[in-house]
């Protein structure tokens, strides 16, 4: 039987939950599809970090600063636009709405599938047990034959520096914010520090980007050669940075915060933005009764099943530090509900990462850098989306589709791409990622004509030095 079909678990199973994440609303959703008796604990909304203060809210913002940055630039296309400003409290109504909506949408589904949603803190109390606080003097505890945690994450702070969070904030306080600074420094040149350099700078904020390593986005899984040319993109828009440099300390005095970098610049603000990564939620899940103990940032580990060291526990999404994105934990909790009630199998899909400044960026497999350090034989194709007749039309020209190519064995390693619609378009790197196609099935498929994602194709072909609309390599013999 196909991991993919439905089936009935043993009318007995019970499986209860512990977060609602978009890993534990899944989770739910999918033994409930396979006839457990399913549970539910979140103390706060459903949609966990990703839909209340993450992913959702984020894009929202965003898509309303890239629709302001195009109209600041309409004359380009032909159009004259006059008078265009950020309206603030508009666009934080509207993503409020779009917020509201989705969580009621989330209630509607778990409704639909008989989840039963218990409200309060949930922490082990022993091998299968499960106990329940309220916070209103009720406390209960429950029973179930699997236990699947998926409690998140939460972003990281940095001790000693200001408290205040209308100084100085975290992703969280600040896809909220009900005012716009003048000046903004953020602190972490990574995905969340580069979408929130992105907002701000579209919409008349002046923002300094202040990154540790020797450059943006220098994160796992994305080619270093995106973070250089967002970075030359990010410059041209009037945007700061500073690479290679520590934040010795953060004061705040007066309304003005001030950043004192390690190479003697102290930068000054109305706002500080802390970017520096994100901490899971393990404190106080009591998971030393069942005998788990957590790595040293605190992650629970597990196999390519989401099993814990402790049977019947399972970890899925940030909280097992395998991949810290909403996608990720939702494709944990399948894999933990489908290997708990027996009919599932190890994880080993490719995960997409999409980053959604403008232009966007979106990259599956290995990067360059992963390719030489495991000392294997490759090709590397690249094709710039500015040559493509949909970029010049669509008036987003940035960008490139990067593939790397096994020389050997002619399977695709990694996509890499930079550009208009690149979070959407590398969803087919991703298919054929998975599904161990060859650079050669990349490159004799046929993409649809004028679009953004021929450049994937171009780039294959490049791969294999057969592209056709750059300049040649080498003679092919037929």
């Amino acid at each position: 039987m196909s991991h993919l079909e439905t089936r009935n678990s043993k009318p007995d199973t019970r499986i209860i939950i512990i977060g609602a994440g978009p890993g534990g609303y899944i989770a739910a959703l999918k033994a409930s599809q396979l006839g457990a008796s399913v549970a539910m604990v979140e103390k706060g909304h459903l949609g966990g970090t990703c839909l209340n203060w993450g992913c959702v809210p984020s894009k929202a913002l965003l898509s309303s600063a890239e629709v302001l940055h195009h109209a600041k630039h309409a004359a380009q296309w032909g159009v004259k636009v006059t008078g265009a400003e950020i309206d603030w409290p508009a666009v934080q109504a509207r993503k409020d709405k779009i917020i509201t909506t989705l969580r009621g949408g989330i209630a509607s589904l778990l409704k639909g599938r008989k989840v039963t949603h218990l409200i309060g803190t949930a922490k082990l109390d022993g091998p299968g047990k499960v106990i329940v606080d309220d916070g209103k003097g009720g406390v209960v505890s429950h029973t179930a034959d699997h236990v699947i945690i998926g409690t998140g994450s939460q972003p990281i702070r940095i001790p000693g520096w200001p408290t205040d969070p209308a100084l100085v904030s975290t992703s969280d306080e600040s896809v909220h914010w009900t005012t716009l600074p003048k000046e903004l420094i953020i602190v972490g040149g990574g995905v969340i520090g580069c979408e929130f350099a992105c907002i701000m700078n579209a919409v008349g904020v002046k923002v300094t980007l202040v990154e540790l390593m020797p450059q943006i986005l220098a994160t796992p899984g994305l080619d270093a050669d995106l973070g250089k040319d967002l970075a030359k993109s990010f410059v041209k828009r009037g945007i700061t940075i500073h690479v290679g440099v520590k934040v010795q300390s953060v004061t705040a005095e007066g309304g003005v915060v001030s950043a004192t970098l390690d190479n003697g610049t102290v930068l000054k603000a109305d706002r500080l933005l802390v970017s520096v990564g994100r901490k899971p939620n393990t404190a106080g899940l009591n998971l030393e009764s069942v005998g788990i103990q957590v790595t040293n940032r605190g992650f629970i580990p597990v196999d390519d099943t989401m099993a814990t060291t402790a049977k019947g526990v399972w970890a899925i999404g940030d909280v097992n530090g395998r991949c810290l994105l909403a996608h990720a934990a939702s494709a944990n909790g399948v894999t933990a509900v489908e290997n708990a009630l027996g009919c599932g199998h190890p994880f080993t899909a490719p995960i997409p990462s999409a980053v959604y400044t403008f232009p966007e960026i979106g990259a599956v497999g290995i990067t360059e850098a992963d390719a030489k350090a495991q000392n294997l034989p490759y090709s590397v194709g690249r094709f710039p989306i500015g040559h493509l007749g949909k970029a010049m039309a669509a008036g987003d020209t940035e960008g490139f589709v990067k593939v790397i190519r096994h020389r050997e064995t002619d399977v695709i390693l990694g996509v890499h791409a930079l550009g208009h619609n690149a979070t959407e378009i590398i969803a087919a790197a991703g298919v054929l990622l998975h599904t161990k196609a060859t650079v050669h099935d990349m490159a004799e498929a046929v993409f649809a004509h004028p679009t953004i994602s021929e450049a994937v194709k171009e780039a294959a072909e490049d791969a294999l030095g057969m592209s056709l609309h750059l300049p040649p390599r080498k003679i092919i013999s037929a």
